[in-house]
């Protein structure tokens, strides 16, 4: 028998397999005809079951639709290219993700005190929220952070407060994450400052800056500068943390943001890879080599309420990325074809009408980022749709990802819907969309490019209103707010952020402004503006002016003097 099976040519095999496929074809017209039909006459199919994308679900998913897949081609196994099935090769049979819970309010020490008890609690990594005024690099005593202190995050306006948002946390042995953009290198040159003044040398630090600074034009709109000079930025944070922190992601390019305002999961996973190979083409442009800094890349996903279109997008991301930095750049470090990411499920989806249905759309949302393999996750709290979330809430948000890591199964074999038809098929049609998206932005000269002419606002924008279209038509069902309604009392209690500590975090910021030294504050301040007016990196110069205890504000405003405030052009 074995010798009969050796002797099949390439061509005979092919014949076999195309004659399967067409008694396949045969077989299921038949079905359509003989068992579908009558049972569509008693029970009519609901219409309009598409994805979010408007890809079309086909009632039953056969070896038809994968027809064309190739298994080393297209899957392999995990933790070899191209990484459909997962970046590791256990994935969570070593050991789960990274439970990375979001937190930040308040004052630092507010936070710090979160932060100890959220790692009590088996967290296994920090990520960190600031509030408005800092995300916009102002000081909290500055006029245009009137009424924000605190309200989405922690406020951070020297390297003092720096100092006791992190106070008695093992920095050396946590990875840390911060949701920070247009000001991300001065954030970060305070969490270098502080972590070398307690022992924790900036080698041996591991984390993550989001500073992805295109998603802020695209959808967010916390930028500061026009584009040019804030990509320098990044360029330099990516270039210094190439050269003096190995263990630290430069930057998490995040398509939660883009997501979040309204896109589809193709149009997420498209801008938001089309945003990474920009990033690439600005650090080559800076001389660095493909596999110098590429492996440090890291990305950052929505989970939205479509269970199979979101663990298709993981799946497509990663096969997607791959092939783009092996194929199109020439890396040749597989660690530069890997796309590791964090993911977070979806606010935008959360309700403020019954918000203790919001734990199941967390818990739903979770177990696709799981499913789809991501390397790190956060659940959002069933309050997050009323404030931010109460010590309680995130809690339960935690203990929602250790049930599913601990009592589901998911963990025990690596890409458990791997293999399935319409899984498969979802992942192809999902890669092959995303990538025509990407195609369309390098015809229209590139993401800069589609910034200023309002390409991505345009289609964000169309996809937003036709999604609330199908909301208010009921051809999308959202329980509790278009169908199965109740008249009920929102009784959720809310975290209240007071003044007390607003006071004593201007009360901290006046007086390090009085005690330190002035000179070499505006020595600092001086070198700074010279750095910022020519080539050179801007992070050596930037962390010098920290360790004098200049203030976010006045670094932000050197740069705000240099490169000028960027007007977003209106887009019809």
């Amino acid at each position: 028998m074995l010798e009969q099976q050796s002797s099949i040519t390439p061509h005979q095999q092919l014949l076999f397999e195309e004659s399967v496929l067409e008694s396949l074809k045969i077989e299921r017209q038949q079905w359509e005809e003989t068992t579908v039909q009558p049972s569509t006459l008693r029970h009519p199919e609901r219409e309009h079951l598409m994805t979010t994308s408007g890809v079309s679900i086909n009632r039953v998913y056969t070896p038809q639709d994968n027809a064309a897949l190739d298994y080393r081609r297209d899957l392999n196994l995990p933790g070899e290219y191209p990484y459909t099935r997962g970046v590791q090769p256990t994935m969570y049979r070593a050991r789960p993700w990274t439970m990375r819970m979001f937190a930040g309010f308040g004052t630092a020490e507010d936070t710090n005190k979160r932060f100890e008890y959220l790692l009590s609690q088996g967290q296994t990594g920090l990520s960190t929220a600031f509030d408005m005024p800092t995300l916009y690099g102002y000081d909290t005593d500055h006029s245009m952070a009137a009424g924000e202190f605190g309200k989405c995050g922690v406020a951070i306006s020297s390297l003092a407060d720096m100092e006791i948002l992190y106070q008695d946390l093992p920095l050396d042995k946590i990875t840390t994450s911060m949701t920070i953009n247009s000001p991300a290198p001065v954030i970060w040159a305070m969490y270098i400052v502080n972590a070398e003044k307690n022992g924790f040398p900036r080698a041996k630090l591991g984390g993550t800056l989001q500073n992805d600074i295109l998603k802020e034009y695209i959808a967010q709109k916390e930028f500061l500068f026009p584009p040019e000079p804030s990509m320098r930025l990044v360029t330099d944070t990516i270039e210094f943390g190439t050269h003096f922190m190995p263990r630290w992601n430069t930057i998490s390019i995040s398509g939660y943001h883009i997501r979040e305002a309204g896109p589809t999961a193709v149009q997420e996973l498209a801008f938001t890879l089309a945003d990474g190979l920009t990033y690439v083409d600005h650090a080559l442009a800076r001389g660095l080599n493909i596999d110098e800094f590429a492996p440090r890349l890291s990305f950052f996903f929505d989970v939205h309420n479509d269970f199979f279109e979101e663990i298709a997008k993981f799946r497509a991301a990663r096969r997607l990325w791959a092939r783009l930095m092996r194929e199109r750049y020439g890396a040749k470090d597989p660690r530069s074809w890997l796309l590791r990411c964090h993911a977070q499920t979806a606010g935008v989806s959360l309700t403020a009408q019954q918000p203790d249905n919001n734990i199941v759309r967390t818990s739903l949302q979770a177990l696709a980022a799981v499913l789809g393999g991501t390397n790190s996750l956060h659940t959002n709290s069933l309050d997050e749709a009323l404030a931010l979330p109460t010590e309680k809430a995130a809690l339960l948000a935690l203990r929602t990802q250790q049930i599913i890591a601990s009592e589901s199964g998911v963990v025990n074999t690596v890409d458990p819907l791997g293999g399935s038809y319409f899984v498969e098929a979802l992942t192809d049609q999902t890669e092959e969309a995303a990538m025509d998206y990407i195609n369309r932005v390098d015809a229209l000269g590139g993401v800069l490019a589609c910034i200023q002419n309002g390409f991505f606002q345009r289609e964000i924008a169309e996809s937003a209103y036709r999604y609330q279209q199908e909301v208010d038509t009921h051809k999308r069902t959202i329980v509790g707010v278009n169908d199965y309604l109740m008249e009920e009392e929102i009784k959720v209690p809310t975290l209240y952020i007071d003044r007390v500590g607003e006071m004593a975090h201007l009360e901290r910021l006046k007086r390090v402004r009085k005690e330190r030294d002035q000179d070499a504050v505006k020595c600092a301040l001086d070198e700074l503006r010279r750095v910022a007016e020519g080539t050179e990196n801007t992070m050596p110069a930037i962390i010098e002016a920290v360790k004098t205890y200049a203030t976010l504000g006045e670094i932000m405003d050197v740069f705000r003097s240099v490169f000028g405030n960027y007007m977003e052009p209106a887009v019809y």
